[in-house]
């Protein structure tokens, strides 16, 4: 678990599973806050590609859907 210790300015201090680590609050997604936790996750370019085709094509579905379909991920 990655959590948002403290901010102090531009810098933030995430508690990763007992240690800490400096960052840049520009780094993290918006809204964080101190007690915030966050998810890590690494992918490559086709992974994120992959992603977001998945993503548009997940909404073209609801799109369609008449109101009968079940839509379960």
């Amino acid at each position: 678990m990655i959590v948002v210790d403290r901010i102090e300015g531009d810098r933030a201090i995430l508690e990763i599973e007992g240690e800490s680590v400096e960052v840049a609050v520009a780094a993290l997604p918006n809204g964080c806050r101190e007690g915030s936790v966050l998810a890590f996750s690494v992918c490559d370019e086709q992974g994120s590609k992959m992603q977001r085709d998945n993503e548009e094509r997940l909404a073209r579905l609801r799109e369609s859907d008449p109101g009968d379909m079940e839509i379960d991920i």
